[in-house]
């Protein structure tokens, strides 16, 4: 009798446990917060690690692993820790973590684009286990933006000879609503529900993250209900989806929050003029794009900053396309018929459409693109971050409150930055570094629509597109709504029947 209920209670709690499905198109690199700079990683370390603040559906900053914050000056600031935070091997979470977090980002050791972001820092202080003092140099207009950086655990970490290799980023240990349960390369990722986050343990029990590097894998397996959420391509919304999926997800479009563009290697003799710039710029079409790559479901890029946004500059419009003045600015240049304009485009390799679709317009004009796919890891260890190319077409997050220091500023061009197509400009350097200290929003705008407006002449990219995103969610998951930080902000308090 007594191993028949302890059956029975078993069976009840794995029927009762539930599993939310969704997917991931490439490996994590490393789920190290400090160190992953690709959104697959993010994606899932999110869910593992905390911050001190973080944003709420409406996109105001708001405590996370602080209880609450104070500006004490225009340059100092306190954070109050929460006191019933734990890592999820049960050790108490403190203010050693963050001076600990802070220390590490600012190693010369650690190679992390993140760090520019701290750099603005005097000191990091405790001034008990639960209470920190950040001093800027100076007033800053990110000041709390900058402690949205997950923390890491001190503890387990203190010791590590090279966290650059540590076996830790790929088995984390977070603060976080989800622990990691499984991770394999190019296997599914496993997360499971943390009974001790200081929120509250999430409804849901598991999280698998099916690896699909192949998006008609994903939507063959939205078709067939296999996953609780999932992007669709606008194809797919327009042409493939039928009555029987609309009953069974719910659809949510909004613009998204990246854009699509090509980089130029500025380093390279071939894209040193700015003739050449101009002319590739005036030779495609991008609103062309927006109908054959998204049926429509999307903008136009103008700039490198988000439209709605304060540092949005509406006056900016995109180059209409101009064959004859792309063809004339190239023959000043020096290339002509007999001498054409030729280099190699280096992407990823679920952007090959896209970069076939430029490829034919730029032909128009006489320009010779070579195409090369590769796969995402090795686009990024062998192409991007080593510097290895004519040409990559890549996409970019677009920040609520962006930072052009860490894309734009020549100092960004060093080892770990996200400046590898080599941009300088010594009045956008000026201007971001004047920006930096300027925390009347109204005239922090005003400097950055000036910026927007200097970089989009200097042609370092070729700004195309702005898609929207859009989500299917299973209906019978619940509450679920759309937010500018979208669907997933109130994921803990999802319920799965």
């Amino acid at each position: 009798m007594k191993t028949l209920l302890i059956l029975l209670f078993f069976f009840t709690c794995n029927a009762l446990a539930s599993t939310l499905h969704l997917s991931i198109s490439a490996n994590p690199s490393r789920l190290n917060p400090i160190l992953s700079t690709d959104s697959s990683s993010s994606t899932v370390a999110k869910w593992i690690f905390n911050a001190l603040v973080t944003y709420d559906k409406d996109a105001n900053i708001i405590p996370e692993l602080a209880e609450s914050y104070t500006f004490l000056d225009d340059t100092t600031l306190i954070f109050k820790l929460r006191q019933d935070v734990k890592w999820s091997d049960g050790t108490p979470f403190s203010a050693k973590d963050v001076l600990f977090t802070y220390e590490t980002i600012t190693s010369p050791k650690i190679f992390t684009p993140y760090a520019s972001s701290f750099m603005h820092i005097l000191h990091v202080k405790m001034l008990d286990d639960f209470t920190v003092e950040v001093k800027y140099k100076y007033p800053y207009f990110k000041a709390l933006d900058v402690w949205m950086m997950e923390i890491l655990p001190e503890h387990l970490l203190k010791n590590e000879a090279d966290l650059m290799t540590s076996k830790f980023n790929q088995n984390p240990r977070g603060t976080g609503p989800y622990t990691l349960s499984q991770f394999n390369i190019s296997k599914d990722i496993v997360l499971a529900a943390n009974p001790s986050y200081f929120i509250h343990k999430p409804t849901i029990d598991t999280m698998i993250f099916h690896y699909l590097p192949d998006p008609s894998s994903e939507f063959l397996m939205l078709k067939s209900h296999q996953l609780d959420v999932g992007t669709l391509s606008p194809l797919q919304l327009e042409r493939q989806i039928d009555e029987d999926f609309r009953k069974h997800y719910t659809l949510y479009e909004e613009i998204s929050h990246t854009f699509s563009y090509v980089g130029f290697n500025l380093k390279s003799e071939k894209f040193k003029d700015p003739r050449v710039r101009e002319a590739l710029s005036l030779a495609i079409d991008r609103q062309e794009l927006v109908d054959i790559l998204y049926f429509g479901h999307g903008k136009v890029c103008t700039g490198p900053f988000l439209p709605g946004t304060g540092a949005f500059n509406a006056d900016v419009k995109a180059p209409k396309p101009d064959l004859p003045r792309a063809k004339a600015l190239l023959k000043e240049a020096g290339y002509d018929e007999n001498h054409p304009f030729e280099f190699e485009l280096t992407t990823s390799a679920n952007r090959t459409t896209a970069a076939q679709v430029l490829q034919y317009q730029l032909q128009k004009a006489g320009i010779v693109m070579k195409l090369r796919a590769v796969e995402w890891q090795a686009f990024l260890n062998t192409v991007v971050f080593p510097r290895k190319f004519d040409a990559v077409l890549i996409a970019w997050s677009l920040a609520i409150n962006p930072d052009a220091y860490t894309l734009w500023h020549s100092e960004s061009m060093r080892k770990g930055g996200f400046n590898f197509i080599g941009y300088e400009n010594a009045e956008v350097d000026r201007l971001i570094k004047e920006a930096e200290k300027i925390v009347d929003q109204e005239k922090f705008d005003a400097l950055y629509q000036e910026i927007f407006a200097k970089i989009v002449a200097d042609n370092p990219y070729l700004f195309l597109v702005i898609p929207n995103e859009i989500t299917a969610v299973n209906k019978e998951i619940t509450p679920v709504s759309t937010s500018i930080i979208g669907v997933s902000h109130n994921l803990i308090d999802w319920i799965k029947p």
